[in-house]
């Protein structure tokens, strides 16, 4: 697992896919939210403006990382 910091308080799906790496562009992190792949909190999720705040995991594939919000 490896944490991903944010500056403010919260971060949408999407932005937090690119922001981590675990997708190149919102094309791709809208595709893998559609097929079902992306997990958050143990809990598959499709959608890409869902609100992650601090503490949140996220799995895409064997990658797996947490919010961590400095704000």
């Amino acid at each position: 697992m490896r944490d991903v910091e944010i500056s403010d308080d919260m971060i949408r799906l999407g932005q937090l896919l690119k922001l981590s790496g675990l997708v190149e562009h919102g094309a791709e992190a809208k595709d893998v939210l559609e097929e079902g792949l992306v997990q958050v909190n143990g809990a598959v999720e499709t959608r890409r403006g869902r609100q992650l705040v601090d503490g949140d995991e996220i799995v895409l594939d064997d990658e797996v990382v947490r919010v961590v919000s400095t704000g």
